[in-house]
């Protein structure tokens, strides 16, 4: 008789010693994605991944190591070895996060671009079955929306299909999906297309409607935390200051990286 793929993962999970395992502990959320998420530095403020402030809404247990890249798709991440670099050393009790989408879309760059029910899934796959074959749990996110609204005053989605493929893979593999799209699209909505200026990088010189920058950044890791929670991704006590106030003065950017 064979087996399906999801049997021999599962077999493969079994297979790990209890030993091996830590569900206590401190533990580290590692982050796959791309801009939106990434770790900005000094040069780039007051642009702001959501990756930056999402430690501030986990116990001080959960370490986060933010993997995100400017620029990077499901497919140029896998393919530049940045997620081999990842489940390197990613352990048993460990999370992988995995959010891409806005690069993905880019049909005409073919290091980038995947169609997202087939290539999109094929990748998205390649993270999931790396993480479980370590003991660690894969979870997706779909992406954050961008800053587009109509005529209306209505809030536009931008991403196409691929959340529905996400959405859709993750139902099949038995993944934990944290719908980040539509939940940053119902938040753009309630604050309508002048507040949400307040949570892009729009400075004197730029107009940027996809990059955050400190409000956003923490408006859209307060999103992924809630649903973390939501989707018992994260237990209860593994998730704080969910309801108070962030200070966007937490933000910090470090010096930039030599060239």
């Amino acid at each position: 008789m064979s087996l399906t793929r999801r049997q021999v993962t599962s077999a493969a999970l079994a297979a790990v010693p209890l030993a091996g395992r830590r569900p206590r502990g401190r533990r580290t959320l590692y982050i796959a994605g791309d801009s939106t998420a990434a770790q900005k530095y000094a040069g780039e403020a007051p642009e702001t991944g959501w990756g930056m402030a999402l430690p501030f809404f986990l116990h001080k247990e959960w370490k986060v190591d933010n993997r995100a890249v400017d620029g990077r798709s499901s497919k140029s991440f896998a393919d530049e070895g940045r997620l081999d670099a990842v489940l390197s050393v990613i352990r048993p009790g460990d999370l992988l996060l995995v959010q891409f989408a806005h690069n993905d879309e880019k049909a005409a760059d073919p290091t980038r671009y995947t169609e997202p029910w087939t290539t999109y899934q094929q990748y998205l796959r390649l993270y999931i079955d790396g993480a479980r074959s370590r003991g660690a749990r894969p979870v997706l996110a779909t992406p954050v929306e961008r800053r587009r609204f109509d005529a209306d005053g209505n809030a536009v989605p931008t991403h196409g299909d691929y959340p529905a493929a996400m959405r859709a893979l993750a139902k099949e593999e038995g993944v934990a999906l944290l719908d980040i799209e539509a939940l940053s699209l119902a938040l753009w909505q309630r604050l309508g297309a002048e507040e949400t200026k307040a949570y892009f990088n729009w400075t004197a010189t730029e107009q940027d409607n996809t990059h955050f920058n400190p409000p956003g950044a923490i408006a859209a890791a307060r999103l992924v935390a809630q649903e973390s929670l939501r989707t018992r991704v994260l237990a209860r006590p593994d998730v704080v200051r969910l309801h108070e106030h962030i200070p966007a003065s937490w933000i910090t950017w470090p010096p930039d990286p030599p060239s």
